[in-house]
Order: structure tokens, then C-alpha cells, then sequence
């Protein structure tokens, strides 16, 4: 894990991804508890706790608000805290899907719609992954530090070449690339110039080569030969 991530940040990641995958384990706890109304007998699932439920709806209703910025399955982050409030505000979202399914349910319930249990579950099941899926992704790449998907492995091999082919330069070598936050590209690269040369020229060639290609943040350590 690279430096630049830091111990601090690791750990926040690290809690992002456990807020995500206690929600899937939300959705697959929810599944398996559609499976089993399905296979028992409905009439025993059918007195719910609905004003706890309404209750909790309300209060996630006022947090959605709160965090309504982030109200949105796919957002553009512009820092990594952006990431935090978004996973936050889809837990919320989350839970009040959840208490609205529950609602939903024992109204269907009610009006003796047969498998009405097993058909809420189900569909709040599949919505809480469709809406935690694309985050759980995104911070799953950024703790790996895949390359980022947003710049094309053939641009970013194409500008190693050019660096590789200055005179100047004798080699390159642990070009690193990856997302700091979706669509923030950061990357680190070593390079080692021939003795007695003046590495300035160097590092604005390659910090503009690959600033031009979308890397925002680029460290290059220079060695001479």
C-alpha cells in the first residue's frame, strides 16, 4: 500500500468498505428472510411493529434531507470525504427503504394480497444492492489501487514511452497510477537521468505529460546514474 494513501485515510477506507458491506449483508439477511416467509405459512409474519417502522422512516426521512447532496446512486467526488457523507446518506436510504418495505408489506398484508411478504423483501433486497453496488466497487479499487478506469492503459503506456525516449532519461521504472477518489488520479514514478543533468526540465515534461492525460497529482523521484 503506498505511502500516499497514508494509515489515516487506509482506515477511513477501511470503514467505508465496512458501512458497505454490512449493508449487503442487510440485503442478504432480508433475502434469506423472504425466502423463509415464502416457505412458512404468511399468517405468522403478518403483525408488524408499525409505528417503531413509521417511527424509523420519519427520523431516516429528516437524515435523507440532511444529507440530500448526496442523495444519488452515482455523484462526482470532488475530495475523499465526499465518499463518507455518500455512504452515510445511502445507509440512511437504505434503512428507509427497509422500514418503507415493512410498511408496505403489512398494508399488502391487510388487504390479503397473497405473497406480499416475500415480494417487499425481495424488492428492498435488490434495491439496497443496486444502491450500494457501485460505491462498494469504487472503494473495493481504490483500496487495491487498480488502475483507474477513467485513462486508457494504451495513453498511459504511450506517455512511459516518451519519457523513456528523452535523452536525458537513462531508465523508468514503478510507474504507479490509481484513484485516490473516483475520478481524482494520482500516480507515482522513478526515474533515473544521466549524472550531471538538470532534472527540472525533466519533471515538467512528464508532470505536464501526464497532467495533459488526467493525473492530477504525480510524484517523480529522480535518480542520477
Amino acid at each position: 500500500m503506498s505511502t500516499l494513501m497514508g494509515t489515516k485515510g487506509l482506515k477511513c477506507w477501511l470503514l467505508l468498505l465496512m458501512l458497505q458491506l454490512f449493508l449487503l449483508f442487510m440485503s442478504f439477511s432480508l433475502a434469506v428472510e423472504a425466502l423463509h416467509a415464502f416457505i412458512q405459512d404468511e399468517s405468522e409474519h403478518k403483525h408488524y411493529l408499525i409505528v417503531s417502522a413509521v417511527t424509523n422512516l420519519l427520523v431516516n426521512l429528516i437524515g435523507v434531507w440532511f444529507f440530500r447532496n448526496y442523495a444519488r446512486i452515482n455523484i462526482v467526488y470532488r475530495k475523499a470525504e465526499d465518499m463518507n457523507f455518500h455512504s452515510v446518506c445511502l445507509h440512511v436510504i437504505a434503512d428507509s427503504i427497509r422500514s418503507a418495505g415493512l410498511i408496505l408489506a403489512s398494508w399488502f398484508l391487510s388487504l390479503g394480497v397473497e405473497n406480499a411478504e416475500v415480494l417487499c423483501l425481495g424488492l428492498v433486497s435488490a434495491a439496497v444492492v443496486m444502491l450500494v453496488l457501485p460505491l462498494f466497487k469504487a472503494t473495493g479499487g481504490i483500496l487495491l489501487q487498480m488502475a483507474p478506469p477513467s485513462i486508457p492503459s494504451s495513453a498511459l503506456s504511450k506517455c512511459l514511452r516518451q519519457v523513456s525516449a528523452r535523452e536525458d532519461v537513462v531508465e523508468v521504472s514503478e510507474a504507479r497510477f490509481w484513484e485516490l477518489v473516483p475520478g481524482h488520479v494520482i500516480g507515482s514514478i522513478s526515474l533515473q537521468v544521466k549524472e550531471g543533468v538538470d532534472d527540472r526540465p525533466i519533471l515538467q515534461c512528464v508532470h505536464g505529460l501526464y497532467h495533459d492525460l488526467g493525473v492530477q497529482d504525480l510524484t517523480v523521484q529522480t535518480n542520477y546514474d
